[in-house]
């Protein structure tokens, strides 16, 4: 579970010194200032995984330093990796620069000195964050110090990648067990090195186990992406990443699922979700079962029935039928399903 903290219960004329105060106790000694404190509103959370944590804000705009004297204070000797989902921050640390908006990453070290400053006119800023302590990344510091203070867009190659899996995992984190978060620990190590790797183009100086790690994510990724083209097979997908078919059948077996198994699962998945959705309820299912790649109707039915023992069209006559009785408890004011009013 996401562990949060807002100043949504603090008197407005507090809220700001109330959040500077937690965060230089609780997370690091900062300097924090604010051009508009009275107006300032602040939510933070922080999702266990393990090794490392992922934490998530939004933020009034405001200016946050640390200098040597505060690191000396107080360190989690942390590279912190975040993913702006909103508005825009400017950082400067060890001589470099930078200025990130949406959709974009950025790296810092707790253990140098930094400045991170959210314009004033800019808005709410809300972003994602991996915390990665020191040791658990197989980087050299020599080599991280250069992507310090950087912008990395995250609309192609490996960023493109992480950004999708730290969105995922805001949306999603609270929907998975202890275990399942552990295991997204590590897949969030081994994704934020890939991708500064490949910005400093030293993929190549990454452990073997890491550069798997990385590839079966861009698989993975390829076929989400291609889901609905009928012509998506292990040749294809071993063909666009450069790698044998006997290779690629290598890395699904180790992983539990075969290639074909796996890109069957993900279009049965979709269908389901539209057959189940009632805005796609005059979508024909044959063109739903196009939509997501299937060959023809009959191979879809026959695939859909194997995987959850009903058909297409049961199965969305039962959605239906749910849908309606849920729709009427709610309109007969069912206590249980009747929203409470704010404040009530």
């Amino acid at each position: 579970m996401w562990s949060v903290l807002s100043t949504g219960e603090v008197p407005a004329g507090e809220r700001f010194d109330w959040y500077s105060d937690i965060v230089s106790r609780e997370v690091m000694p900062a300097a924090l200032s604010s051009e508009r404190p009275a107006e300032f509103h602040g939510e933070a959370a922080v999702l266990d995984l393990g090794e490392i944590r992922a934490s998530k804000f939004s933020l009034s705009p405001l200016r946050s330093r640390r200098t040597a004297a505060m690191i000396r204070r107080g360190d989690p000797e942390q590279y912190q990796l975040a993913l702006l989902r909103k508005g825009a921050t400017s950082l400067s640390q060890h001589r470099n620069e930078c200025t990130v908006g949406a959709g974009d990453l950025m790296l810092w070290d707790t253990s140098r000195p930094s400045d991170n400053q959210m314009p004033a006119t800019g808005g709410q800023v809300q972003a994602t964050i991996l915390l990665l302590p020191r040791t658990v990344m197989p980087l050299r510091t020599q080599r991280l110090d250069q992507v310090l203070a950087r912008r990395i867009p995250g609309d192609w190659g490996m960023a493109a990648i992480l950004s999708s899996f730290m969105n995922a995992l805001e949306d999603h984190g609270t929907e998975c067990s202890p275990e399942e978060l552990r295991r997204l620990g590590a897949v969030a190590v081994d994704l934020a090195t890939a991708c500064l790797a490949q910005y400093l183009d030293a993929e190549d100086h990454l452990p073997a186990e890491v550069r798997t790690q990385a590839l079966v994510q861009r698989i993975h990724a390829f076929i989400e992406h291609n889901l609905g083209d009928p012509e998506l097979n292990p040749s294809a997908v071993a063909a666009h990443h450069h790698i044998s078919v006997r290779t690629l059948h290598q890395l699904f077996h180790d992983r539990g699922e075969s290639v074909r198994a796996r890109i069957r699962r993900r279009r049965l998945e979709q269908c389901r979700g539209d057959l189940a959705h009632p805005g796609r309820s005059a979508h024909p299912v044959s063109a739903i079962a196009a939509r997501w790649g299937f060959s023809g109707p009959a191979v879809f039915s026959r695939s859909f029935r194997e995987a959850y023992g009903i058909s297409p069209t049961e199965f969305r006559a039962l959605r239906v039928t749910d849908f309606c009785a849920s729709a009427g408890r709610l309109t007969h004011g069912s206590p249980a399903q009747t929203p409470v009013p704010p404040g009530g």
